[in-house]
This record gives C-alpha cells, structure tokens and sequence, in this order.
C-alpha cells in the first residue's frame, strides 16, 4: 500500500476541521465542515464521513489505504470506550462517537479532548516537536490543556486529566461555567480577561480603554493587549494580575509534571511577547529553580491545524 493516508478531525461547536495526510506529515487536503448541532449532535457523524469520503475521490485515494481517523472532540471523553461522557457545547452526552465513525467508515478510530489532540500535533509538527515532554495550554474562550508524557497523551483515569482551567485560583471568584467558582478560565481565558476590563470601566477606570469601546461599542482581547501597549495602566495592571495567577498555575503544574516546553496557544496567544515576558517572570518567581531552567515556554504554531495534525498523529501513534 504505497498510497497510504491518515485522516484527522477536530470536531469544534461551530466547524469541524478535517485533513488528509501522508504518514510523514505531508499534507494532502484541508478543509472544514459546519457542526450541525440539531437533534443533539446526532448528525455530525454521518457529516464527517460523507465529507471525507467526497474529499478521498478527489484526491484519488481509497479506503483500503487509510490507516485510520484520529479524531478529537470537545468535554469529557472516555478514552477506552472512545464515548464522550459530556460534550456540553454540542449536546452530547454519553455520544458514542468512535463507535458510530467505525461503523459508518469502516476504519479504525482513535479519539480523544481536542485540547488533549491540539497538544498532540504540536508535538508532532508544532512547537514541541523537538521534545518529549510538554504541557500545552490553549488560552480560548476558556482555558484549555494538553499533557504529553514520551509523546504521548496522558488521559487520566476518566478522561478528565489536563482540565487546568479548572484549577481554583481564586476562593471567592467569578462563577465558572462549571459550577464552581474562582476558576482559572475566569482569570486567564479570553471570556475572564474582557470580564476583567468591563469591570474596571464600571469602576471609572481604564480610560484608553473606554475610547476604544465607545468608537467600536466592544471590546476584545485584541483591543485590550492594544491599549495596554499605549499605556493605559489600568489595563497594564489588571493583565499583569492574569500572567501572574497563570504563571503561579503554571509553575505547579510543571513541578508536578517536569515539562522541557510549555506551549501557550488559542486566541490571547496572539498577543506574543506582552504574555509571553511577564508569564516567564511569573513563572521563575514560583517554581523550582532546577524545574525552570530545563522549562522552556512558547507560542504554538500551529494555530487553528494543531487539532487535525494532532488526530493524524494519534492514528500514527496507534497503529505503529
């Protein structure tokens, strides 16, 4: 079989993103889909297949040189079964995923967290390629996480390893979307850092701030990172708060887990080096001096692919 293929998908609430590769990384195809969230997500299965089967006739690949789909999938996954326990953005629970892909493809499926999957691909042809051990973290609309052991992904028992987000950073802290509050996503994600900024126009502050929201009627992290650049230090203080809880989260986890890389990705990624300066200051304030100095922190590559190379990665991983 000298025309063999592995196929990656990263089913997001609103597009699925699918790719075919070749074993050694090549990309042959890339394209995205929309999540079609009515009757629960029931559809999206059948969604997935029909697409990749259009897109292997035209590349001119057949079934019998796929090598299998690696697919990741947002909320709670168990990794034996490959059901997702909880997909709360897409209306899953207790979904069958893996087993409706197999039946539906008749090719071997691989499954896990997407953020689990996007750290894979990162190590695969990302950021973290050159090392065995990472802890990725996506800084989204929440805030996600990925553990790489030997280049591999560490699950957990039930599938629920790497939800950093969910550390408490704060005792009484803004509600969290899980119930709880105080939670780092309140803090570090996109959703907690714009919360932050509203509260202090509320509070009369933050005048460059207040300009720009007036002129475009929201503001963004794009718009945030912005004006702290030009010097609006209400903004400046308030994100040094988030980069120091983060790089306090952070430094934790890398004592527990001895990472050679983290990976900071997801949309407040885009910001560079405003994060990247103050979160490896924090970070070398609280943790150990020999655990910091083998710990090298940086920006994702990927982007919006990590999840598909990833998945590609899986399969490969699965079946070598």
């Amino acid at each position: 079989m000298t025309n063999r293929f592995v196929i990656g998908v990263d089913i997001g609430g609103t597009t699925v993103k699918n790719a075919l590769f070749r074993p050694d990384g090549e990309l042959i195809d890339k394209w995205e889909i929309p999540t079609r969230k009515t009757d629960n997500g029931s559809h999206i299965p059948a969604d997935i297949w029909t697409s990749i089967e259009a897109k292997m006739k035209t590349n001119n690949l057949e079934r019998n040189t796929c090598l299998g789909i690696g697919a990741g999938a947002p909320g709670f996954i168990e990794p034996e079964t490959g059901k997702v326990a909880i997909g709360v953005n897409i209306g899953w629970k207790d979904f069958h995923l893996k087993k409706q892909l197999e039946e539906l493809s008749g090719l071997p499926v691989f499954l896990d967290n997407d953020a689990n999957i996007a750290a894979l691909g990162e190590t695969w042809k990302g950021a973290g390629k050159d090392a065995s051990n990472i802890l990725a973290v996506t800084l989204g609309t929440g805030v996600g996480g990925g553990i790489i052991v030997n280049r591999h992904i560490v699950s957990g028992a039930n599938g629920t390893a790497a939800e950093i987000g969910h550390i408490t950073v704060e005792d009484e802290g803004a509600p969290c979307n899980c119930g709880r509050k105080g939670c780092l996503e309140t803090v570090a994600s996109a959703t907690g850092i714009v919360r932050q900024a509203n509260e202090l126009l509320a509070q009369g502050k933050a005048p460059l701030l207040r300009e720009v929201k007036e002129e475009l009627g929201k503001i963004t992290t794009k718009e945030i990172f912005e004006v702290a650049l030009k010097g609006d230090q209400d903004i400046q203080k308030m994100l040094d708060h988030v980069l120091d809880v983060l790089g306090f989260s952070l430094s934790n986890l890398a004592i527990a887990l001895n990472p050679s890389k983290i990976i900071i990705g997801g949309g407040v990624s885009k910001a560079g080096d405003q994060i990247l300066t103050p979160l490896k200051q924090a970070f070398k304030k609280y943790t150990l001096p020999r655990t910091e100095e083998i710990c090298e922190i940086v920006i994702a590559k990927l982007g919006n692919d990590a999840g598909v190379y990833g998945g590609a990665y899986l399969v490969l991983q699965s079946v070598e």
